[in-house]
């Protein structure tokens, strides 16, 4: 198989800003064209890249779910441990606000999202699980923490992610969790 050509891939990454802009600004029926035309590129470019608007939204979930989980590696690259950690927190809950903006066209989709679910949660659970053992053995992190426990209370400070000021709220409640995931 022949590797993607440069511009191709250009118009690739310019469609899923555009996308995600897209429903971000005018939800999840923003039509295809307008994601097009947002990209600068034309109808046929997009759909050559995503044959359908469900493709269209399961690249843009999987895009941000590959950046988060990426994120953990590099943080854990250039911070501290349980600064690694704490990043990655507040990195999750911007991940949740796209995700609150995608998630009904994801609900839309053809067959249900819970397979695709599957599939990123497992990158959601590597990560967190990677960053909480480096902090567990770096003595910065208590050593009672379960990646897991991590991962739903990140969670559950998104809920109610459609109230006003609730991502400063959630980003507040990072940081005083993250008090409490220090050792002492």
């Amino acid at each position: 198989m022949r590797k993607p050509r440069a511009d191709s891939l250009r118009n690739r990454e310019r469609l899923l800003e555009a996308a995600k802009a897209g429903f971000t600004e005018v939800g999840p029926e923003v039509s295809l064209e307008e994601i097009a035309r947002r990209a600068g590129v034309g109808i046929g470019t997009l759909y050559r890249h995503f044959p359908t608007r469900d493709a269209v939204v399961e690249a843009v979930y999987r895009r941000e779910v590959e950046q988060l989980a990426e994120a953990a590696g590099r943080l854990s690259e250039t911070l501290a441990p349980a600064e690694a950690l704490h990043a990655w927190m507040r990195l999750f809950i911007d991940y949740i606000a796209t995700k609150k903006v995608v998630a009904p066209a994801l609900g839309a989709m053809v067959g249900g999202p819970s397979e695709l679910y599957a599939v990123t949660g497992q990158r959601f659970t590597t990560a967190i699980s990677d960053l909480v053992s480096r902090g567990v053995a770096a003595g910065e992190i208590r050593s009672d923490v379960e990646p897991y426990d991590v991962l739903r209370a990140v969670g559950a400070f998104a809920y109610g992610a459609s109230g006003p000021g609730w991502e400063a709220s959630a980003l507040r409640l990072v940081d005083i969790f993250m008090d409490g995931l220090r050792a002492q």
